[in-house]
């Protein structure tokens, strides 16, 4: 009796290059696509002025410019800067008599938003120091300064999304080294192993970036609040591998291996610089803005800010599902188990607990 049909080489290898190329197509989805479609659309921004005086029909007048690219909100300059530590707009335009101008941003708001935000602010000053000299040739040019709050370094920009991004494959790589170090020993990880692992890698995942933020920059604050910020990141992202993997076995990798890339091109933009549809797709449902954004205002000291509860939240909810599906005794995801642990040379399993 025959054995089963073998495919030619030549056949196999045209399988292959679709293969290349498909994974191709999709990274490229995920990741150069966001970047190179990526263009201002209604970015978040407000102009203040005192409550009363000419300066608010000035100011009324600087937020029809811009058109779809920026949404202007009016507002008095307490208001303003509120709005800005609460993340609801990325920079603010305030006018005061003189004539001056000063554009507040802040260092707790994503650079990507905050970068858009001064370039614009500052436009919108210079056009405005424009119309006031060509109105009144002798009046004096409008006074434009940058305000910074919660000044933050090159590490304090970077940290956010870098430490997402190390918890993320950290946690991958404990994960996949338990199911494929299981497999070749002929093991089968019991509920103990598997919840070792994920709080064993949740704490030494936080240890090595909290190592390296203090190697980047020592100023940047490692309080409790950061260090549980980052055991709740750490520990909820290797819950959720660890669940996909209990029931997909490797071949939950393909789904875990791809979303690091979405870290650098979606989660690292502000959503109104993305396309629509990249920005319903991914960037509203992706794990590392939750912790990203959340970290980034613990670490430039605005704990209050919406992000940091949207956050735990989120990070929690994924730490209870992933541990949920770690411990449940289902029979499809030790099926999954038992078939890659197995052998080609038939060793007995042993179970781990």
């Amino acid at each position: 009796m025959s054995g089963p049909r073998r495919p030619r080489p030549g056949a196999f290898a045209l399988i292959a290059a679709v293969a290349g190329a498909l994974v191709a197509v999709v990274l490229g989805f995920l990741t150069f696509g966001a970047q190179a479609t990526s263009a201002p659309d209604r970015v978040p921004v407000a102009v203040s002025a005192p409550p009363a005086g000419p300066l608010q029909a000035v100011a009324s007048r600087v937020s029809q410019q811009g058109g779809g690219q920026l949404e202007w909100r009016l507002t008095t300059p307490e208001d303003g800067r509120k709005a800005l530590a609460d993340k609801e707009v990325y920079g603010v335009l305030e006018l005061g008599a003189g004539p001056s101008a000063t554009v507040v941003v802040s260092g707790a708001v994503n650079p990507s938003g905050t970068q858009v935000a001064q370039q614009a602010l500052t436009g919108a000053a210079q056009a405005l120091s424009a119309a006031a000299a060509q109105a009144d040739p002798a009046a004096p040019p409008v006074a434009v300064k940058v305000e910074t709050l919660n000044p933050v370094s090159v590490a304090g920009r970077t940290a956010p999304l870098a430490a997402s991004a190390l918890a993320w494959v950290g946690c991958l790589v404990a994960g996949a080294v338990l199911l494929l170090g299981s497999r070749r020993l002929g093991l089968v990880p019991g509920v103990g192993a598997r919840v070792v692992q994920v709080l064993g890698a949740g704490v030494l995942i936080t240890a090595v970036i909290a190592g390296f933020l203090k190697l980047w920059d020592s100023s940047l604050p490692l309080g409790w609040d950061v260090l549980g910020f980052l055991f709740l990141a750490a520990t909820a992202f290797a819950a959720l591998q660890a669940g996909l993997l209990r029931l997909l076995g490797v071949r939950a990798m393909s789904i875990l291996g791809p979303l690091y890339l979405v870290a650098p091109a979606v989660a690292g933009q502000v959503p109104e610089l993305l396309n629509p549809a990249y920005r319903a797709l991914l960037w509203s449902w992706t794990p590392f803005r939750f912790s990203a954004e959340g970290l980034r205002s613990l670490l430039q000291g605005t704990p209050g800010a919406p992000d940091v509860a949207a956050g735990i939240w989120v990070l929690a909810g994924m730490l209870v599902v992933g541990l949920v599906v770690v411990v449940w005794p289902g029979r499809r995801a030790s099926a999954v188990e038992e078939t890659e642990a197995h052998t080609p040379d038939r060793v007995v399993e042993v179970g781990v607990h």
